[in-house]
């Protein structure tokens, strides 16, 4: 170990004399004490540590590229079968960073001898986590989750967490995949967390469209929710919750009333949204929550409106549109609302689309998990809506965009549903729109 030491500051001696520094120069280029450069760069048994800060210093001092020497660090960490936790941990987050990953495997093997390590692979992974490194700690948090032998830890229930909140998107498989790995460990979790993760949980099977599990973790968000209240009106404990308490009993609420509402069950819908219309009796809300109780107000008085609509009462889409407007953010999901009903019931909605043609142009620009979903939605039913006035042209520019957007974000019931729409009103198409169709159900995406 000690040549690979040597090499390392061999080679830093190189580029001394190829840049024709002297060591008081490097130490005014670098801002290195030069009494610290001595002492780093000496070549006898000891000499002093180097950070992994300290080289990157020197690589830009020489004009080197991100990571340089880092194949020849590993020796600043490691001593025989001892590893140094303060100069490691720091020297694999910089090779994630910067994409050095052979030299991390090298590290990661001789780690791995020793079950204690995998405690420095988790700080690994929560630092670069925490540095909004995602995807780059997600290599390290796999590590975790398939070294560690005891799944009640909290090293392997946080980075199972982790992994479950950076596989999140808008691609439904690995939605439904990140679901089935994290789900069994939830109520390992402290309660803080539960809330969140229930909350995350709840949102995910949301886009899915998996009611009976949307319903299942509103259910025990809900309780989860109530309980953390009681105790915290006895002052059992003080909060430490990422969100206000409010916030998660009424999401709780808000996607339970949902659920029911997506299944046709509006009635009992109805009696979940009257919880969350106003939730001021909460104690110990600070600034934060009472604007929480302030959004489930509005979001109330959305969801009442969506089921009037859902229940064919035509005369309240006036006043909704009217809502929508002053809600701009809504708009995306009352315009699927209204559009369903007006399917259903066979409403004339022209002047509503026309109201928001320009919003609708710019549906395109969503690209969260929920938005996309409810722009697919949106595109269904407009084609829908398009065929059943007979607009064919129009009704099959709306089942293309939708097939697009399902192909896009792996949602494949909706692929196969607006196929079938096509080939149901292929009849109506141009030979350029069947050549579209052709070209994305072969594996092309067509750009709107």
């Amino acid at each position: 170990m000690q040549v690979i030491a040597r090499c390392l500051r061999s080679e830093i001696e190189l580029q001394l004399k190829l840049h024709g520094y002297s060591l008081t120069k490097l130490a005014e280029l670098s801002r290195i004490p030069v009494g610290n450069l001595s002492s780093i760069l000496s070549l006898n048994e000891a000499s002093r540590s180097m950070t992994i800060g300290q080289l990157d210093t020197l690589a830009m001092v020489f004009n080197q590229a991100p990571g340089w020497l880092y194949e020849l660090y590993p020796d600043e960490c490691c001593s025989e079968d001892r590893f140094s936790r303060k100069r490691l941990v720091p020297y694999l987050v910089r090779c994630a960073e910067v994409g050095r990953y052979d030299c991390i495997e090298l590290i990661v093997s001789k780690l791995l001898d020793n079950q204690k390590n995998v405690s420095i692979l988790f700080a690994v992974a929560e630092r670069l986590f925490q540095n909004e490194w995602s995807n780059e700690s997600a290599y390290f948090y796999n590590l975790v989750v398939d070294s560690e032998k005891d799944c009640f830890s909290e090293p392997f229930l946080m980075s199972q967490y982790r992994l479950f909140l950076i596989s999140q998107g808008t691609n439904a498989e690995a939605n439904q995949e990140a679901i089935v790995r994290f789900a069994p460990y939830r109520k390992r979790l402290s309660e803080s967390l539960q809330l969140d993760a229930l909350t995350k949980l709840v949102k995910v099977c949301f886009t899915l469209h998996k009611w009976g599990k949307v319903e299942q973790y509103a259910d025990e968000l809900i309780e989860l929710a109530t309980t953390q209240y009681e105790l915290l009106k006895r002052g059992f404990f003080e909060p430490m919750f990422e969100r206000p308490l409010v916030y998660y009993y009424g999401m709780g609420n808000l996607f339970k009333g949902v659920a029911l509402e997506r299944q046709g069950l509006y009635g009992q819908a109805a009696e979940y949204v009257r919880k969350y219309a106003d939730l001021g009796w909460f104690e110990f809300l600070d600034e934060e929550g009472k604007q929480e109780v302030e959004c489930f107000k509005i979001y109330s008085k959305a969801n009442m409106y969506t089921l009037d609509v859902l229940m064919g009462k035509e005369a309240v889409i006036g006043e909704y549109v009217a809502y929508l407007r002053d809600h701009p953010e809504e708009i995306l999901a009352g315009l699927v609302t209204i559009l369903k009903s007006a399917n259903k019931y066979g409403f004339c909605i022209d002047q509503v689309l026309r109201l928001f043609s320009e919003r609708i142009n710019h549906f395109d620009t969503f690209q969260d998990m929920i938005g996309m979903d409810q722009h697919v939605r949106f595109r269904h039913q407009k084609a829908l809506y398009e065929f059943s006035k007979e607009r064919f042209n129009d009704g099959i520019e709306e089942t293309l965009h939708c097939l697009v957007l399902a192909l896009r974000t792996r949602r494949y019931e909706d692929c196969f549903r607006c196929s079938a729409l096509f080939e149901k009103h292929r009849k109506y198409a141009t030979g350029e729109q069947i050549q579209r169709f052709q070209a994305i159900m072969i594996g092309g995406e067509e750009v709107y």
